[in-house]
């Protein structure tokens, strides 16, 4: 634990866990074994952080330059709520300028990325093997399924409940339930179908002109 960081009242630290400069934990959280705080990340009340864990990495900010990658310093941090639960293997990065937000009573499985300056909203449930790209703000009890990948700067409303493997590349701004991939199939299936959709353009543009040649025919025009 080093010089400056703050540990509550009642709180649990684990074999091998690191807490850094200017880290504070709140009262009753517990850190399990290996878990890695970095400076000047704060974490709430009662809090369970799992095995492995590393909340406070620096965001996936680079710059091309002539010379190759140029990194950029991330300078926000993380701030955790109260009552937050977190799986093993996770990796919730700092803001570049603002801080990483979760707010009370999420919870988080295992093996989530969350990366810089992302938001979660209060009471949200986030599954397995989730991935967010940065600045995405997740709303209020919004529930994600496992392999769900969301695209970068994102604005999701409350009370908005992703599907398993969905992929979020837009902004949500109605409640509800979304899905998107594909289902599980035989192989032989899959192959056929994914050869029609390289087919896609080219059979809508075959439609669109049979369609056309109808309303011709019956002499009526749209």
């Amino acid at each position: 634990i080093a010089d400056g960081a703050s540990i509550g009242d009642n709180a649990w630290v684990g074999p091998n866990v690191w807490v850094g400069d200017r880290a504070n934990v709140g009262a009753g959280t517990q850190l399990r074994a290996g878990v890695a705080i970095y400076h000047g990340v704060v974490i709430g009340d009662d809090c369970l952080i799992h095995a492995n864990t590393v909340i406070g990495s620096d965001g996936f900010g680079f710059a091309p330059t002539n010379a190759g990658w140029e990194k950029i310093l991330q300078l926000g941090s993380v701030t955790i709520g109260d009552r937050v639960e977190i799986g093993a293997g996770c990796a919730i990065d700092r803001g570049a300028l603002e801080d990483t937000q979760i707010a009370d009573d999420v919870i988080i499985d295992n093996l989530v990325h969350i990366a810089h300056g992302v938001r979660v909203g209060r009471g949200s449930a986030i599954a397995g093997q989730v991935g967010f790209a940065g600045g995405t703000k997740l709303g209020e009890r919004c529930t994600v399924g496992g392999q769900a990948g969301f695209a970068g700067h994102l604005s999701i409303a409350d009370d908005v409940h992703i599907g398993g493997q969905g992929r979020v590349s837009r902004d949500v701004s109605e409640p509800g339930h979304y899905a998107s991939g594909t289902s599980l199939m035989p192989v032989r299936d899959w192959a056929r179908n994914a050869a029609r959709y390289e087919r896609l353009t080219d059979m809508a543009k075959r439609i669109e002109a049979l369609e056309k040649l109808l309303l011709e025919k019956d002499g009526t025009s749209q």
